[in-house]
Formats: C-alpha cells, structure tokens, sequence
C-alpha cells in the first residue's frame, strides 16, 4: 500500500471572516490568523512595506498583528506559507458588528421605498457579510460566509439598521464602513451570549450552572456523568441477572439531559458558539444590538443579561470597552398582555444604557407600528445609531444624538415638575398636538391622564381630578407613542418616577390583625421555588398559635392597590407550611378551613365572617382540573377550588384560597419559578380557570407582596 502525504494539512487556510472585498478597522493593529502546518512560517503582507511573520504552533494555529493604518484601499493582503492566499479589494476604515433577532436582521429589501433605497447604493465603500445561520454546542472557530461590496444587485440582502447607520457613517466620516451581520429572528439573548458573561452575575446563576454541567472539563458534568456511569453500571449487572433468570429487563436509563449538549438555537451560548466566536478577535470599532422581542416580559433581568452579553463580548475580545448601541424595541400590541409588561422592559433596556459603560440606546416609540413587530422605517434606526456613534464614538460634540430624558421630579402645590436632559433646541411637541401619554397618581387616585404644559427644559403636569400627586409615569403602555421631542426631534424616554403612596393595611384597616404576629413578607416580584423572605420569623415565634391569616396586595397598571385578606383557624402547628409551599416545606393541603373571615376591597368578594366555607389548595407541584377531592361546587373541567395534585416535588406550584360555597377565588399565586410568567390574582379569573392558572400575568403588577400572620393563643 502507498501512502501519499497530505498536501492540504499544509495549505495556508484563513477563517471565511478574511476574504475578498472585506473592510480591516484603521488606526488600530490588524489582527490576521489562520492555520497552516505545525512549525511552518507564515508572512502576512498589507500595502506596500508591511509585512509580518509567525510560526504555526503545534495546533497548527498561527496569528499576527498588522501594524495599524489610516482609512484607504483598496489593497492586496497576501499570505505566504508554503502556499500562499491574496485577498484583493481590501479596504481599511470603521467596522461594526450587528446582532439582535428579526428586527436587525431585516433587510434593506423590506425597509421602506426599498427600490429608491437600492437604486441609490452605489457606493462601493459600504461593505456587508452575513453570518449563516448556525449552532454549536461548542465554540467554533470559522463561517461560511463572503464580503459583499454595496451596490443596487446586492444591498437589498444587507441588514437594514446596520447599512443606514452605516450611510450615515460612510457620509460624516468619509471613510469606508464594514458590517459584520450576525443575527437571527426570533431569538433571546441568552443563546448570543458568551459562558464567561454568565460568571458572577447572581440573577443569572441558574443558567450559569446550567452551562457549566454541559462542558465536559468542569467538575459539574464529571460528577454528573460518574453518578450516571455508575448507575448504568449497576443497571448493567442487574440486567444481566435478569436476564440470566429469563425475566423481562427493564429499559437502561436515559442519559440526564442536564448533561446533553445544547441543541436548539434558544439554548444559552448556541449561537455564540457558532455565529459569534469564529469572529472573536477581528478589529473592529464597536458592536450595535437590536433585540429584546422575544425577552420582553422578563422585565429587570433583562439588565443583568445585557451586561452578561456586553461584558462578556468585550472579555473574548479584549478590546477594552469597546462601544455597544442598542435599540429600544419598539411599541407593539402584543395581544392581550398587559400594557405595562413592555415599560418595564423599556426600563430594563434604558437600565443597561445608564448602568454599563460606553453603551447607548436609541429610541424608537415614534418611528414604530403598534400593529407589526417589524416597524419599517429601519432609515431612522440606522441614522440614529449612527448619531450615537458620531458623538460618543466619534467626538463629534455638535451632534444631538439623544432624546429628552428624566432629570428630576419636584411637587408645586397641585402641580408636578418634571425636568428633562437634553433637551437641546428646547422641548416641543413633534405632531403640533397637546403633548400625551402623560399619567399622574395622588395617595387617593389612581393613574390619570395629565394636561402638560411645556415650560423651558421642564413639563408642568396636573390633573383636576388628582389633588396633591405624588409620581409620574411617561409612556407607560405597549402601544405608547409620545409626541414630546427635543429641538432635533428625537423623542423622549419613557420613565416612571417619584412615589405611588399604598395604604398600610395593618394600620387601622384592618383591625383583627392587632392581635397576630407577622410570620412571612414577601414581595412577590422576588417569587422563586426557594423564596426569599423579605422577613421570615418563623424561627423565633415559639408561642402556639390558634388562628392563621395571609394578606395579598396587589397594585395593576391603573395604580389602584388591591388587597384581600383572610384568616381562620389554624390547620397545622408548622409554621413552615404557612408560606409559599416547597418541597422543603412538604406544605401540601387540598382541605377545609374553618371559622374563616374575609376582608377585601375587589368587588364581589365577600366580606365578614364566612364559617367554614374556605378551602385552600397549597402545594409545590403540578396539579390538574380534575375535582378528585369532590369539592363542592368545584369544576372536573376548570381550573377552581377543586383541583388534583399531580406529582411530588417541585412543579408548578399553587398557593390558593377558596371561598367553595360560591365559587370564588379569595387569592391565587401560582408557578413559583416564573418570574413575571407567574399567576397572581384575587377574585376570580377569566377563561379557562377560576384559579388564574396559566395566567402569566404577574409581569403587569406594579407591586405584589404577600404577608402571613398567626394569631398568639391567649394563655390562661
């Protein structure tokens, strides 16, 4: 046999980020690496005079630094080894990466008057790469992909936020521009993000776990794999007994699927590893995202894992802290969600900008479609970042790149104050019309509509229904679409400030709670399968007790508080299984309560001394419609006061009060571990559940919080 040697092991190979047309970031090192065979000199050569030397390693892996250059091109860069590539039409100027989900992904060619907009792409100075669609479970170190130089043929295909940003650019700094597309509709942040950005960022240690018993070098996926190698083990002489006695073996255990690599482009680091790390170490200026969609009703988290995917992009990097502009996302009606679930992202996003440095976010509640998730007007998008990027990146300081934003909050008599920033050429209306989406609250109203007046950088707000107001929100709906804009007309932030004044319940309102100890206080926005007390004395109430009660309060978009509260006697002597039920707790109770007392102040709830008519369902695991405990007037179709605990263990989870004689809901928190996906409700629900089940609507409360009493038994 004859064994012919392998001249591909030897050829110079460059990653597909490298190729013809491509544009290299000016007045900073080049980085160029590539493979080639182990211990063969590579000389990398750009313009006339340049020309740089490495060794491949044993790897085969060889990497050199450029001296950096001025903007200019087009040029030849040249490898030789003991082959040689030449990539030809090479420019030098600014590079940008683009990533996010639809919105950045959508094209020049369904933007508006796309064929004005191809038709005019003639400068060859703008220049585009798409990076295919693809997951890995582990990181990859190239594309399949090729540089495309902007003309009318190909400019239809490029995204469209970047390539009017990029316009823009090409136009003020007149310099070639290079776009590094890599996006994907309909995908979280999660997948885009690099493992190290999960470390150390407490809310996101669940997913950072989660990674971290998938890699094969960590000690969570080797123990993980000993005790199921073991088990398989021991499966395999049991098998054999089995077998050998002539009986029916049963089926070896699944392999754990917290150990199976990532498979679905959903998955936390998928995409990362295939779409983002082949591109890990190409210069470049800076990085724009346009994504949130699909994260948009997690509310504050989406902050920490903006900072997971910002800071752990320029870790891998090692750029510094290279610039990061991102793109509200716009106003939309999303169904039937609530309003408020999109201001709160809105918030969480405007967060980000203010609390991670070099970062900017443009805002778009003006150039939006309430009825399409894919607002068209991608031109004003694009000349926005670009604004951001021609003042913070680029010094421009004529340039006004950003909204009127909050400033501060001051009470006049009847009257509040707000004050802006940046509101440069003065505040104005941008339609003429009297400014909207103003909302005030006093400590006796709820949320109403503000007449404004614009005076100087501030608006005067007053409301004649609404004497002596405490706070403000601005925007502070889905389908929000403020007219308040600067001189440059670029529109205000929606924000919420000052304080919405809630009742003390326990002061006075009501009066049975005078004699009770408080046991738990939770606020529900902090709602987990392990529950982190606000305050837990279960530990130090040693005295028995003989009645127990639970006050809900909630307060909804319109800023009204609404509570409920109950009591009856008590039906354990543990106070463990009081709160939220876990399976730490073995709280499990589908019972009567008796001697129970209601308090409310939601329409149709009873009130006053109700006998024996309560009956609670508490438990931490999955649960079905079906009335298997013959409730009384309970439902086998419908979610109510009669349902079927389903498993044991951590599951879906129900903490519920019924009023069963008249078919009613007292107070409903469901599915621990959902953040703002969980189920809260007093009274009861509509739809397919009584018991606001599959509700998700917990995202859309402005304050939830659940305090648990017990009543001290007199002695004597």
């Amino acid at each position: 046999m004859m064994v012919f040697p392998s001249a591909a092991k030897c050829d110079i190979k460059l990653p597909a980020i490298f190729g013809d047309h491509m544009v290299l970031q000016r007045d900073a090192k080049i980085p160029v690496w590539g493979w080639a065979g182990a211990g063969e000199k590579v000389t990398v050569s750009l313009a006339q005079g340049q020309a740089v030397e490495a060794t491949a390693d044993a790897q085969g892996k060889w990497q050199v630094e450029l001296p950096a250059m001025t903007a200019g091109g087009p040029y030849e860069l040249k490898v030789q080894g003991s082959t040689a590539i030449t990539f030809k039409d090479v420019l030098v100027g600014e590079v940008w990466l683009c990533s996010g989900q639809s919105n950045m992904e959508w094209t020049v060619y369904n933007s508006l008057d796309p064929q004005k907009e191809m038709a005019a792409a003639t400068d060859t100075g703008i220049r585009h790469i798409k990076v295919p669609l693809k997951i890995a479970s582990t990181p990859q170190d190239n594309i399949q992909a090729t540089w495309q130089v902007s003309s009318p043929q190909t400019v239809g295909g490029f995204t469209a936020a970047g390539y009017f940003m990029a316009k823009k650019l090409h136009k003020e700094l007149g310099v070639p521009i290079g776009l590094i597309n890599s996006s994907w509709g309909g995908t979280r942040i999660e997948p885009w993000t690099a493992p190290v950005g999960f470390e150390g960022v407490e809310k996101l240690r669940d997913i950072e776990t989660l990674i971290q018993r998938k890699q094969p070098q960590h000690p969570l996926y080797k123990q993980g794999l000993e005790a199921y190698l073991s088990t398989l083990d021991a499966w395999s002489r049991d098998a054999r007994s089995t077998m050998a006695a002539g009986k029916a073996v049963t089926p070896a255990p699944p392999f754990p699927a917290e150990l199976a690599p990532f498979s679905l482009n959903t998955d936390p680091t998928a995409l990362y590893n295939a779409m983002i790390h082949p591109l890990v170490g190409y210069g470049m200026r800076g990085a724009i995202w346009y994504q949130g969609e699909s994260n948009h009703s997690e509310g504050s988290l989406y902050t920490d894992k903006m900072k997971a995917l910002i800071h752990g992009w320029r870790k891998i990097w090692k750029q510094g802290d290279f610039p990061f502009y991102f793109v509200q996302i716009a106003p939309f009606m999303y169904g039937e969600e609530n309003p408020t679930v999109m201001p709160v992202f809105w918030e969480a996003q405007f967060a980000a900008a203010k609390q991670i440095a070099n970062t900017g976010i443009v805002t778009t509640t003006d150039i939006g479609d309430i009825h399409d998730i894919h607002p068209k007007n991608k031109q004003e998008v694009g000349r926005r970042l670009a604004l951001l990027a021609l003042k913070y990146t680029y010094g421009k300081q004529d340039v006004v790149a950003v909204g009127p934003v909050f400033k501060s909050l001051k009470t006049e008599g009847n009257n509040l104050r707000v004050t802006f920033d940046h509101a440069e050429g003065g505040l104005k209306s941008r339609d003429g019309q009297p400014l909207n989406w103003f909302e005030i609250i006093g400590a006796d109203s709820g949320y109403v509509k503000a007449e404004a007046k614009i005076e100087g950088d501030s608006v005067v707000l007053a409301a004649p229904s609404v004497i002596h107001p405490t706070a403000v929100r601005f925007g502070w709906s889905k389908i929000a679409e403020p007219n308040l804009a600067n001189g440059a007309g670029l529109p205000a932030y929606p924000f919420k400030a000052g304080e919405v004044q809630s009742v003390d319940l326990l002061k006075g309102k009501i009066p049975e709670l005078a004699a009770y100890k408080l046991v738990y206080d939770l606020d529900l926005a902090n709602l987990s399968y392990a529950p982190n007390y606000d305050e837990d004395n279960s530990d130090s109430i040693k005295e028995p007790f003989d009645r127990v009660a639970w006050l809900v309060e909630l307060i909804a978009a319109d800023g009204l508080p609404r509570y409920c509260f109950v009591s009856a006697d008590a039906f354990t002597d543990d106070l463990k299984k009081l709160g939220i039920p876990t399976a730490d707790s073995k709280a499990v109770f589908q019972t009567q309560i008796k001697n129970g007392r209601v308090q409310s102040n939601v329409a149709g709830l009873p009130a006053g001394e109700v006998a024996d008519a309560l009956n609670i369902e508490f438990w931490p695991s999955n649960y079905g419609p079906a009335n298997t405990a013959a409730v009384p007037n309970a439902s086998d179709a419908l979610y109510d006061s009669g349902d079927q605990i389903s498993g044991e263990g951590t599951g879906y989870g129900s903490m519920q009060v019924h009023h069963y004689a008249k078919g009613l809901t007292m107070f409903a928190i469901n599915n621990w571990n959902a953040g703002a996906k969980g189920d809260l409700g007093i009274g009861n629900s509509d739809g397919q559940s009584r018991d606001w089940t599959f509700k998700q609507n917990a995202g859309g409360y402005v304050q939830k919080r659940l305090r648990v009493f017990v009543r001290p038994k007199k002695q004597g």
